[in-house]
Order: C-alpha cells, then sequence, then structure tokens
C-alpha cells in the first residue's frame, strides 16, 4: 500500500529560526521524518487518533544575514524513509525566510468555515480567497501566517454527535446534570477528528497551511458557538465539560502543535496565550476561550503571564491576537433591552461574547490601559513602533484605534479586523439591523476623555468591509504598516472596493 499522509503538512513558527513541521499519517507508521534542504529531522510520534497518528518535527533553520532578499527553503516528509505526497499528490514544499533585517510580509484571517451547512451552499467558491493568498504568495512571499480563530466551525457537532441529539431534547434542569457516557466520548473523539481531517483539506488552503509558516488562536466556534458565554450551570456541566475536553485535545495538537510550542506563556496547558518575537516584531496571541465564563474572558494567571510578556517586551512594533475585536461597535442598548424581554436566552451569548459586554468592560479596560503603558515604553525606545489589535469573529472588515493623549507624546492602539476569509458576510438586510441596534460613536475610556475609541474608514473603501476578506500587513520603507484588505471582488478581478490603511507612528505632541 502506498503511503500518503492524511492531514498536512502543518508548518509552524516559533522564533526567528524556529520552525515545526506536523502531519497526520496512517496508524500503522511507525517512523517518520522531514528532509529540509537536504538534512533530515526525525519526527516525534505525539498521538494516535481515530483517524491516524499526529506528529511533530522542530526545525532549526541559518537566517540570511542583512536587510536584502531571503531565502526558499524546501522541505519533504518522509514515511519509513520514503518521500510521501499529501491528499493532493504534492511530494514538496516551500517556505520563504527572511533576511535578518528584512521587513517582512505577513497575512491574518479568520472564521475560516460557515456556522450552518447550507450557507456554503450559496457560496459561487468557498475556498477563493484561500486560492487569492497562494498566487499572492507567489508574487511575493509571506513570511508569516497568523489566523486568529474560528479555524473550524465545530457547530454541526449538534447534528452528527447522536448522543448530543439525545442530550439537546432534555429540559435545562436535566441537561445540567446528566453524566457523559463512554459513547458520547467516542463520539466526540472520532467527531473533532473527523472534523479537521474534512475541513482542513481544501487545495488552496491546504498549500498555504504547508507553505507558509503559521500560528492559531481558537474562538468560540473551534469548540461551538457561544462557548464560554453560557450560564454558569449550562457551562459548568459534566457533558459541556467533556466537549471542552475534546475541543481542546484537538485545538493543542493541530492548531498550537502541541505543549512542546516553545512560545506558549503556560507550561500546564490550563490557557495557550502565546508570544515571541519574529524579525524585530512581536506576537501576542491571548487566550479569550479557554477559562472564558460570562463573568471574565482570562483568568488571572494568563493575566499574570500575559503582563509578565509585556514587561519582557518593550521595544518595536507589537501584534496582539484578540478573537473578539476590543474596539468595535456598541451593544449596550441591545443588551439593555434584552434585560427586559422574555427571549434574551436565544442572543444572550452572541452579546456576551463582546468585549464591550456590560460584564467585560472592566477586563477589557484593564487591556486598553496596560497595553497603551506598554506601548508609551515601546515608543520611548523605538519611536517607529506600533501596537496593532488583529481580530476577526464579526464577519466584516473595519479598522478602530484607541488615542492616549494624556503625556506630551500621543500613543495609539489601532485595531484590524479581518473576517472571514470562508464566512459569508451579513447580508445588506442583517447588517441593517446590526446597524439599528447600535452605534459607533466615539467611546470615552476615562472620566477626562484623554483616553477615546473610535472607528475609522480605510482608504478606498467603506467603514465597513462587507465582504469576504483577509489582510496583508507589511512595514514599507517610509515606517508606516500599510493594511490591505484582500476581498472576495479582487478574486473575480472586481475592484469597486480597493481597502487600505497606513498606519503610522505616533507624532509628538509638539508636532501635532
Amino acid at each position: 500500500m502506498t503511503l500518503k499522509l492524511i492531514v498536512g503538512p502543518l508548518l509552524g513558527v516559533e522564533g526567528d529560526s524556529e520552525y515545526t513541521v506536523c502531519f497526520l499519517t496512517p496508524l500503522d507508521v511507525q517512523k517518520a521524518q522531514v528532509n529540509l534542504d537536504g538534512k533530515t529531522f526525525d519526527a516525534e510520534k505525539v498521538r494516535d487518533l481515530p483517524h491516524g497518528t499526529f506528529w511533530r518535527t522542530s526545525l532549526q533553520v541559518k537566517i540570511p544575514e542583512g536587510r536584502g532578499s531571503g531565502r526558499v527553503a524546501e522541505y519533504q516528509v518522509l514515511l519509513e524513509g520514503a518521500i510521501v505526497a499529501d491528499v493532493h499528490c504534492r511530494t514538496e514544499w516551500h517556505f520563504y525566510i527572511p533576511a535578518e533585517n528584512e521587513r517582512p510580509k505577513f497575512a491574518y484571517a479568520s472564521c475560516n468555515g460557515v456556522s450552518k451547512a447550507d450557507k456554503i451552499t450559496k457560496l459561487d467558491e468557498p475556498f477563493a480567497l484561500w486560492r487569492q493568498m497562494s498566487e499572492l504568495h507567489k508574487e511575493e512571499p509571506f513570511s508569516m501566517l497568523i489566523m486568529g480563530g474560528d479555524q473550524i466551525y465545530a457547530d454541526s457537532i449538534w447534528d452528527k454527535v447522536s448522543s448530543l441529539d439525545d442530550w439537546s431534547s432534555l429540559k435545562f434542569e436535566e441537561q445540567v446534570v446528566r453524566k457523559s457516557t463512554k459513547k458520547m466520548m467516542k463520539q466526540l473523539d472520532d467527531f473533532y477528528s473527523r472534523l479537521y481531517k474534512q475541513r482542513w483539506s481544501n487545495e488552496h488552503m491546504s498549500l498555504m497551511l504547508a507553505s507558509v509558516p503559521n500560528v492559531m488562536m481558537w474562538d468560540d466556534h473551534d469548540i461551538f458557538d457561544g462557548w464560554g458565554s453560557f450560564p454558569r450551570d449550562l457551562q459548568n456541566s459534566e457533558v459541556f465539560s467533556e466537549i471542552f475536553r475534546h475541543a481542546k485535545k484537538y485545538f493543542e495538537l493541530f492548531q498550537i502543535r502541541t505543549l512542546k510550542n516553545r512560545t506558549l506563556l503556560s507550561i500546564d496547558g490550563d490557557h495557550y496565550a502565546f508570544g515571541f518575537t519574529f524579525r524585530g516584531s512581536s506576537i501576542l496571541a491571548l487566550d479569550n476561550r479557554s477559562e472564558r465564563s460570562i463573568r471574565r474572558v482570562m483568568s488571572d494567571a494568563q493575566w499574570g503571564d500575559v503582563m509578565n510578556y509585556l514587561d519582557r517586551t518593550k521595544q518595536g512594533s507589537l501584534f496582539v491576537m484578540s478573537a473578539v475585536p476590543v474596539v468595535y461597535r456598541d451593544f449596550s442598548f441591545t443588551e439593555s433591552a434584552m434585560d427586559l424581554t422574555p427571549w434574551h436566552e436565544d442572543l444572550e451569548d452572541d452579546l456576551k461574547d463582546h468585549w464591550r459586554a456590560k460584564e467585560h468592560q472592566g477586563e477589557r479596560n484593564r487591556l486598553i490601559m496596560n497595553l497603551l503603558d506598554n506601548a508609551g515604553l515601546r515608543q520611548q525606545k523605538d519611536g517607529s513602533s506600533k501596537t496593532v489589535f488583529l481580530s476577526g469573529d464579526v464577519h466584516v472588515g473595519c479598522l478602530g484605534v484607541v488615542t492616549d493623549s494624556r503625556n506630551e507624546r500621543l500613543v495609539k492602539l489601532h485595531q484590524v479586523v479581518s473576517s472571514g476569509i470562508v464566512h459569508p458576510a451579513p447580508s445588506l438586510i442583517q447588517w441593517l439591523g446590526i446597524a439599528a441596534v447600535t452605534n459607533d460613536d466615539v467611546e470615552p475610556i476615562n472620566e477626562e476623555s484623554t483616553i477615546e475609541a473610535r472607528m475609522l474608514t480605510p482608504v478606498g473603501s467603506k467603514r465597513y468591509i462587507r465582504k469576504r476578506n483577509f489582510v496583508t500587513v507589511k512595514e514599507g520603507t517610509d515606517d508606516k504598516l500599510w493594511v490591505n484588505w484582500i476581498t472576495e471582488d479582487m478574486c473575480r478581478g472586481e475592484t469597486f472596493d480597493q481597502p487600505l490603511y497606513p498606519i503610522a507612528s505616533s507624532p509628538d505632541a509638539s508636532k501635532r
């Protein structure tokens, strides 16, 4: 029998010269290796799953010196000593290693799927943006792909897992006390294993995950819709806990690439926040799902780990991954209306997911204030540094900013939202409904209104990009961070909107 990879290869990055390659093979494979530029690295067998064995390889690469062009590395995967192909019969892959002082180009994407199966049938080409990313990568290679949530849509769990279908028919009081069963655990294991195998098999997406070093952080759909924003008794029930345990297991393998990931801020796996430096910029990913509840987003332990990381990194630009936007429209009117209606349970998890939900506003302000302090220190050391949130979740592209004018030097936190690369945007009717019950007025963060948050309008676009999209990010020779939203219109050769925005460094007050 000819061996083939079942999933992967999945190319990861954990630092300037540290890369990983992970993949899923048939269960009977005993030896796996990766050949990188003629040098062979042994892969470590991590875990047997219902649909194969998961392997991980750590790679150290040589960084090209200077500010010039980087180099392209080539690799193959070997099983039992023989080079093997992926599900699309590809047997070799290439990735770009930027030079030591090169300004690398990043891609950012989120919402890689659909919440309901019928939505994908309404899309002409569901993976068109992955194809477009592949074409852009050929023209000018990406050094990193950052994925900010909902890499897998697991909402079909309620239809595909029969034991959960039975549980869903129970009354609330029965659900919270019902025990999980061996049958349920086996079905859950099979469900998540099959999900990654099926959803990550697309020709263009799988090529990008093998060709661009990538990092990922989960959001609710990687577990199921609304995870962490349900009533406490339900959230803590045995059935919910069992679902989370299995979702966490597969997220840890396929997206985090195991607890051996050197960028993780916690070594015990209670949360998956991570941080690392790449070519002078820092990437910090907040885990806003592992410990989430209606009352909190991150635990004290994660807050401590995040603050320690910020204390250690005070130079260069900082990209903060927050799956749900920190700067976005205000839903407080809708929240207030829900408190007075009997139907609020149906929508509560959607509203409680937002950082501006009343239960999370204090924690949101804590995040904003600490990042402003960190951004101020970065600007003192490096006047060209920027601090940028990267977010998704809301199925539109948009741009926001927090400005702090308390001191002589203006400090800014920009918010770039890209959503989704596969999930369709709201229809016009849906968006008009959202706009009717929300607002994007300027928001004062402190009593003196010297710190404010507001939405911005990208150049060449409306304020909200109601098209499927991903973004490219690259610092130009002008020291501005150029953000371009690549939309589905561009994939079809249409150019109605070409959203972009140059994020500049904050000037001294005396120069404003």
